[in-house]
């Protein structure tokens, strides 16, 4: 049987772990990405803008199987995100379509940040997505561009990513930072390799025939309020001072569910943000 190809439009940490696991696999694997120095060994290098118009010079020939839309903005104001997320996805859309490529699903990675609840809420894909801040409306504004394509296509909003080189929360919490403690703040994560684990699973079902929904949820399986973590973080990292200052400052509090990945087969490697912290802190 040969193995399926797979284009990572913006293929950085995340995108470049997805890689890592598919070629293991014998995946035919492009990465997309403007420095292709920086693509793990193996990947086939695609250098290009996504926020250009011009389709790159090294556009993949022939079919493409799958997609994965895996952008990140290089500017956080508004025009950065609508450029990354909408722009770019409107461009990689064109150029399959130019080159006459019909993927069998595109994944568009997105963000948690599309919900805007506040009350330590329980959130699903079906909950309301009605985000106040510009990031989540443009998000919002892609996944529709995604899920209107003329190809399948699946949304995965990630949670907050931690791991190898995503390291805040521990240095706020050696720095001696404070959290809210009442009402608690609730905190969701997943680990990069969990989240490039997510992605994997669902273009393997998709490969297998499995119905997928149109959205998932990224999250580990145990939201918890913040305060419990950087609780456990400074006991686990022997911290004893306090800043004087400096406060760990959050606008929502809700709780995410992975009840549909899981519902599906998918289980995440690291479980709680103690599995995930302590696979990083056998590395320093």
């Amino acid at each position: 049987m040969t193995m399926p190809s797979l284009l990572i439009a913006g293929c950085g940490d995340v995108g470049g772990r997805l890689a890592t696991r598919l070629m293991a696999e014998g995946w035919r694997v492009y990465g997309l990405r403007r420095t292709i120095a920086a693509l793990p060994e193996g990947v086939l290098p695609v250098a290009g803008d996504l926020e250009r118009d011009a389709c790159p010079t090294a556009w993949p020939g022939g079919p493409l199987d799958y997609v994965v839309y895996s952008a990140a903005a290089s500017r956080h104001d508004q025009a950065g995100y609508r450029s990354a997320y909408v722009d770019g996805l409107r461009h990689v859309l064109a150029w399959l379509q130019a080159h006459g490529q019909r993927p069998k699903r595109l994944l568009f990675v997105s963000s948690s940040g599309v919900y805007d609840q506040r009350e330590g809420e329980w959130i699903d894909e079906t909950s309301p997505a009605l985000a106040a801040r510009y990031s989540g409306q443009l998000m919002r504004e892609a996944e529709a561009l995604a899920l209107g394509a003329p190809v399948p296509a699946s949304v995965v909003r990630l949670t907050g990513l931690y791991g190898p080189g995503r390291e805040w929360l521990l240095r706020q919490v050696r720095e001696g930072y404070r959290v809210t403690r009442e009402p608690p703040l609730y905190a969701n994560r997943i680990h990069v390799d969990d989240a490039a684990g997510l992605l994997a699973f669902l273009l393997q079902a998709d490969r297998r025939g499995v119905a997928l929904e149109d959205c998932y949820l990224g999250v580990d399986d145990a939201p918890a309020p913040l305060h419990e973590v950087m609780d456990w973080l400074r006991q686990r990292l022997g911290v004893q001072h306090w800043s004087d200052e400096e406060t760990v400052r959050r606008a929502g509090s809700k709780r995410c569910s992975n009840a549909r990945a899981r519902a599906l087969g998918w289980r995440p490697r690291y479980p709680s943000y103690r599995e995930g912290y302590e696979a990083i802190l056998a590395e320093d």
